[in-house]
């Protein structure tokens, strides 16, 4: 296992002394470089964008301080629900959560399965511990506990420390996101098409990627980071940056839970890399990329699943179908995620009004309404990716299910874009009407 330095108002912790050669250590960041030359980032390190914070260093202990004393106090709660969830009752009662509210997630997990699964629900019935709860259920379920020998209490803890390290704040890239993504990819794991190929190790690194896909996520995307000059994008030369950031967060945090310390080394440097290049494939800036190639595997009809090259290439299609497929879910939950999205937007244009930066595409509320950006985002986004993905698993319930809500979501915004549009057409013909009104009265009134 290679070093892990974490950084704390200006120390620097070790695993072990013997190990201080392979620790390298940055001014404003830190990070692990492994035998690899794979690089960690140090948990925490940037914290959601704020301008207040971006020129100030010294707040980093405390940031650090706060979250590492939250983290303890949610560890010791979500173990203690995690035990009630795989039957495990506690002589004493668990007062943070409701019984009843327990024994609805647990109904809730039994069909954790079914595509009109509601995330928003179950976040409120795990008291906002939707991420962790699924993803211990899932492990379990999946039997990746036992195949790989995982410690329960560390696995909380890396969890933990993956579920906190999401902002809260942020109206769409969150832990709820994160927990809807996994659930997604946990469906599409399932498809017979996948599902009969896939090893052990496939199915972890699917849910651990969907798990930890954008983490840290500042709620600003790539362009602003650069035009701001944030420390990321030189950090990774502008070139998926956020994508680089989840990815080596992950590992940072991997590494200081421990959580695959027992595994020969040879086998967690492998699924470093691969939970790169999964996190990576998320990259929106890539999907003609995957596309052309998805498109090339289908028409060609050569793809070879017992390759594990072909199956690693089809979980990062099916992680890209897991991160955008709110607007195939039902029309109550995919409207929901549809306003976060926006309103994450809508923010980041109003910092970038506020500070007389350039507006960037689809953030500014005057302009880009919600229904007109979700009609462009299925149309040249989702639906090319979901009809390549009904190719490739065939007339499945699925498959066909997510097509039937994207249509029918589809046409749902256009007609709320008609009714805007007519609105505004209507209160532009009222506002002329109200002028000439004005102008005939000043006609009269003249002598």
């Amino acid at each position: 296992m290679s070093c892990l330095m974490v950084e704390r108002c200006g120390e620097i912790s070790l695993d072990s002394p013997d190990q201080n050669a392979k620790c390298v250590r940055m001014l404003g960041d830190a990070r692990v470089r492994g035998q690899t030359g794979v690089l960690s980032e140090r948990r925490g390190s940037y914290p959601f964008i704020d301008f207040r914070l971006l020129n100030n260093t010294t707040l980093s202990g405390e940031i650090g301080t706060k979250k590492k004393v939250k983290r303890l106090l949610s560890f010791q709660r979500y173990f203690h629900a995690s035990r009630l969830l795989r039957g495990i009752v506690p002589q004493a009662s668990l007062y943070l959560l409701d019984e009843d509210y327990l024994g609805q997630a647990r109904h809730m997990l039994s069909k954790v399965g079914m595509w009109d699964f509601d995330i928003f629900l179950f976040d409120r019935l795990t008291n906002g511990n939707s991420l962790v709860t699924l993803l211990c259920h899932l492990f379990n379920v999946h039997g990746l506990i036992h195949h790989f020998q995982l410690d329960m209490v560390t696995l909380h803890r890396f969890l933990v420390m993956v579920q906190e390290d999401y902002h809260s704040q942020n109206p769409y890239h969150n832990a709820v996101h994160a927990a809807d993504v996994t659930q997604a990819m946990h469906c599409y794991l399932r498809e017979p098409k996948l599902a009969n190929f896939l090893t052990p190790s496939d199915i972890m690194l699917g849910l651990l990627a969907a798990a930890a896909h954008d983490v840290d996520h500042p709620g600003v995307n790539q362009p602003f980071l650069i035009k701001t000059k944030h420390h990321l994008a030189s950090l990774y030369q502008n070139v998926s940056v956020l994508e680089n950031h989840h990815w080596r967060s992950t590992i940072g945090m991997l590494r200081e839970s421990r959580l695959l310390a027992h595994l020969p080394k040879e086998v967690t440097q492998d699924i470093e890399q691969q939970l790169g290049s999964l996190i990576l494939a998320t990259d929106i800036n890539r999907q003609n990329e995957f596309l052309i190639r998805l498109k090339s595997h289908l028409d060609n009809q050569d793809l070879r699943l017992e390759d594990a090259q072909d199956r690693h290439f089809m979980l990062q299609i099916a992680l890209k179908c897991a991160d955008i497929c709110n607007p195939c879910r039902l029309w109550d939950l995919s409207k929901q995620w549809s306003e976060r999205v926006c309103e994450e937007f809508y923010r980041q244009g109003d910092l970038e009004q506020k500070f007389e930066l350039e507006i960037s595409p689809l953030c500014n509320q005057q302009k880009d309404t919600i229904p007109s950006i979700q009609i462009g985002f299925m149309t040249y986004i989702v639906e090319p990716l979901f009809e390549r993905w009904a190719q490739f698993t065939g007339d499945t319930p699925l498959s066909g299910n997510m097509l039937n809500h994207l249509r029918r979501n589809k046409a749902k915004w256009r007609s709320l874009l008609h009714k805007q549009h007519s609105s505004s057409r209507s209160n532009d013909h009222s506002g002329q009407v109200t002028g000439s009104q004005e102008q005939t009265l000043k006609k009269e009134e003249t002598p």
